[in-house]
C-alpha cells in the first residue's frame, strides 16, 4: 500500500501531522458545505476511473505525499501506485503516480492534489536549478521565512527535495539580528551583548550587516556565530571573506538570482538564502489524464 510517509524525500523531514493538517484544510476550501456537486449530479456513485498525474515539463518532484494523503482522505477504496518519489528529476512526459477507483473520488481530489505537486515541484526544481550552478563550491543554498502563510513547513520541505538547506523557520529557533534591531538597541556592540547575554548554550547568534565597517565591528566583538551580509556586490563579499578568515560563518543574502550565484559561490561566502526560492518559484506544470 503507498503511503505518504513512503515518499517522502529521504534526506528531508515533512511532519504527517503537517501534511494530514494541510490536506484536510485544502479539502475544507474546495469542498466546502455541499461537496463536488458537479460530479455528484453527472458522475454515478458506482462509476470507476483511471487516472494519471504527468508531469509536462522536466524537473524536480515534490508533494507526493500530499497528493497521496489527499486522495486517499477522499475514498479508501482508491488504488494508488506511484512511479517515483519526492526529490526525483524526471523528464517531460513522465507518469507520475496513477490512481485508479471510484470517479467521484478522483474528480473531487484533482485539483487539490495537482496544485500541491504543482506549487512544491516548482520550488524544487527552481532550488535545484540554483544548486546546480554552485555546483564544484561548498555553498550551501538556503530558503528564508518569505514563504506562503500556513504553507512554511511544505514550501521548506520541498526545498529540502530540490538540494536547497532550511534557514531558520521561524522567529523562535535562532537569534537573527537585523538592522532594524542594531537601530533601536543602539548598535553593534550593544545589541550583541544583549543577546550572547539571553542565548541559551545550543542557540546561535546571526545578525546582518551591510558594510565591511560593520563586519570588522562585529569581529572585534567575537560575539556572533554568522554573520549575513547583506546586498553586497561582488567584490565587496570577497573582500569580507578575507577580512573573516573563517572566525564566522558568513551568508549572503539580497538580490541573489540565478545568473548571479555561480559569482557568489566564487567569493567563498558559506550560504547563500534567497526568498525567491518560495516567494517567486513559478508553478510546475502537472496535469491529470482521466480516464472512465
Amino acid at each position: 500500500m503507498t503511503t505518504p510517509a513512503s515518499l517522502l524525500h529521504p534526506e528531508a523531514f515533512l511532519s504527517p501531522l503537517a501534511i494530514d493538517q494541510a490536506v484536510h484544510r485544502a479539502l475544507d476550501e474546495d469542498l466546502g458545505r455541499a461537496g463536488d456537486i458537479t460530479s455528484m449530479a453527472t458522475i454515478p456513485e458506482t462509476t470507476q476511473a483511471h487516472a494519471v498525474l504527468i508531469a509536462r515539463q522536466a524537473g524536480v518532484i515534490a508533494g507526493l505525499p500530499l497528493a497521496v494523503a489527499t486522495f486517499q482522505k477522499l475514498s479508501p477504496d482508491l488504488n494508488i501506485r506511484t512511479h517515483v518519489r519526492d526529490g526525483a528529476n524526471v523528464a517531460e512526459g513522465s507518469h507520475v503516480l496513477t490512481i485508479s477507483g471510484p470517479a467521484r473520488a478522483v474528480l473531487a481530489g484533482e485539483r487539490t492534489a495537482l496544485n500541491f505537486v504543482g506549487r512544491l515541484s516548482g520550488i524544487a526544481t527552481l532550488t535545484s536549478d540554483y544548486v546546480r550552478r554552485a555546483a564544484g563550491t561548498n555553498l550551501r543554498i538556503c530558503c528564508t521565512r518569505k514563504t506562503t502563510p500556513g504553507l512554511r513547513a511544505l514550501e521548506k520541505y520541498a526545498v529540502r527535495c530540490g538540494g536547497g538547506f532550511n534557514h531558520r523557520f521561524g522567529l523562535d529557533d535562532a537569534i537573527l539580528i537585523k538592522d532594524n534591531h542594531v537601530a533601536v538597541a543602539g548598535g553593534v556592540r550593544p545589541v550583541l551583548e544583549r543577546a550572547r547575554a539571553q542565548a541559551g548554550h545550543l542557540v546561535k547568534i546571526e545578525i546582518e550587516v551591510d558594510t565591511l565597517k560593520q563586519l570588522r565591528e562585529v569581529l572585534d566583538t567575537g560575539l556572533a556565530d554568522v554573520v549575513l551580509l547583506d546586498n553586497m556586490d561582488i567584490a565587496t563579499l570577497t573582500e569580507a571573506v578575507k577580512l573573516a578568515k573563517g572566525r564566522v560563518v558568513l551568508e549572503a543574502s539580497g538580490g541573489v538570482t540565478l545568473a548571479s550565484i555561480a559569482k557568489i559561490a566564487a567569493t567563498g561566502v558559506d550560504y547563500v538564502s534567497s526568498g525567491a526560492l518560495t516567494h517567486s518559484a513559478p508553478n510546475f506544470d502537472v496535469a491529470i489524464d482521466i480516464d472512465a
